[in-house]
């Protein structure tokens, strides 16, 4: 799964990773953030009604295009598994993907010393920028714009620690994954396929993450697997 994310590098470290119009993009504010929650507004990028890229932020929490009511129900995660036939989010993986730019993600194991969780950051390696592979959904009923993370059973390295991932894109294929002509078979190839989770990198932080509520940057541990 993926609960919480970080964003800590600007806006313009992703510029090579994104076909934005950045004469318009460069001035976008992106503050860094270290234990970005669901429910929160990210940042996501998708394609408009012409094809072409565009970004804005949205809610982390899937909130499909036919709801009447906010969910309930965890919508932050998408299982790789179910996501062309689930009714939450069958509509967006047909014509609604999008990416959503990270530098980071938390993971939790429990410790064997007295019993509680352990976040652990989960990066690239010297912590390059990333996406994950998203879903987004607009409801003009509830006026709200929101998007939801795909997650995949894990592999290594991530296997150590949880037994599911995030799916993070190679860029290359972004612009596949986004274009809602690929069909849902070969959107979830490049999900298995052409993903850069094989890259993963981790190590413990501070407890202090493990509230939404702390905005800081965590401090490390020297504790390896």
């Amino acid at each position: 799964m993926c609960g919480r994310f970080v964003l800590q590098h600007e806006w313009q470290a992703f510029k090579d990773m994104f076909d934005l119009p950045w004469d318009h993009e460069r001035g976008r504010n992106t503050q860094a953030r270290f234990n970005i929650s669901p429910t929160q507004d990210v940042l996501i990028v998708h394609n408009d009604d012409n094809g072409q890229q565009t970004a804005q932020t949205a809610r982390w929490w899937l909130v499909p295009h036919w709801a009447t009511e906010m969910p309930k129900a965890a919508m932050f995660n998408a299982r790789i598994e179910t996501i062309g036939t689930s009714p939450a989010f069958r509509d967006a993986f047909k014509s609604r993907r999008c990416l959503i730019p990270a530098d980071g993600f938390y993971e939790w194991t429990v410790s064997e010393d007295d019993g509680k969780k352990d976040p652990w950051l989960t990066t690239q390696p010297d912590q390059a920028p990333f996406a994950f592979a998203g879903l987004w959904a607009h409801n003009s009923k509830l006026d709200v714009t929101s998007c939801t993370i795909v997650t995949m059973p894990a592999a290594e390295p991530m296997a150590k620690i949880h037994n599911r991932q995030p799916a993070i894109l190679d860029p290359a294929v972004f612009a596949e994954w986004l274009n809602p002509k690929t069909s849902g078979a070969r959107a979830k190839e490049l999900l298995e396929k052409e993903n850069l989770d094989g890259r993963l990198e981790f190590h413990r932080v501070s407890r202090d993450v493990n509230s939404s509520r702390f905005t800081g940057k965590p401090a490390p541990e020297v504790n390896p697997l």
